[in-house]
């Protein structure tokens, strides 16, 4: 697995799977065309991570809860334009994005990265999150495609104040991953991917 290349060690890491009707190249293809915002779970919850900041920016803050809340579009070419960096991509398998920031913060603080210093230790009070999506055949035929994500502090100090934000958050990643796996899962039972001339 490619995840275990970037980060074999980790703090937190949640994982979720679905079940999928459609070969494993138009699930993999609909990774890059599903619109990631399926049930408005994840639109909601970027939207409301806004608020911290409204006492000391209210003007930011509105604009950009506004923004979030109203965004059409969640996909992974999104992900990756607001900080997310592609680590490596195994077409028809899977791949790996990652991030380094305060995650914690209502910002994220996310600092640039690529597959190369993503493996470097992370900056003192930063945690590095690697998150992939792999497909693989079931025993009954059908397509699974997994998700995991990984979260590695870079302290012992950054550590305590990531696993009270984990706690916090957890629950609500999850509802996010699961939205996203819901969105694969249409759009490649629906046949709606760039994959269709592969098959």
């Amino acid at each position: 697995m490619l995840l275990d290349d970037y980060l074999p060690e980790f703090d937190v890491r949640s994982s979720y799977a679905t079940r999928i009707d459609a070969s494993p190249a138009r699930v993999y293809a609909s990774l890059w065309t599903a619109n990631f915002d399926y049930w408005g779970v994840t639109r909601a919850l970027y939207a409301v991570r806004t608020l911290p900041s409204f006492q000391s920016r209210p003007c930011e803050t509105w604009r950009r809860f506004r923004d979030e809340l109203f965004r059409q579009r969640f996909a992974l070419e999104q992900m990756l334009s607001e900080g997310f960096a592609l680590l490596e991509d195994r077409p028809g398998e899977e791949l790996v994005i990652g991030a380094v920031g305060r995650f914690w913060r209502a910002r994220g603080e996310l600092c640039a990265t690529s597959s190369v210093q993503f493996r470097a230790p992370a900056p003192s009070g930063t945690a590095k999150a690697a998150w992939n999506f792999e497909v693989g055949i079931r025993a009954d035929g059908a397509t699974e495609l997994r998700t995991e994500t990984r979260v590695l502090c870079a302290d012992v100090a950054t550590r305590r104040r990531f696993r009270a934000y984990w706690m916090l958050i957890g629950p609500f990643g999850g509802l996010i991953r699961q939205e996203m796996l819901a969105a694969v899962r249409s759009a490649a039972e629906s046949g709606r991917s760039r994959s269709a001339d592969l098959e």
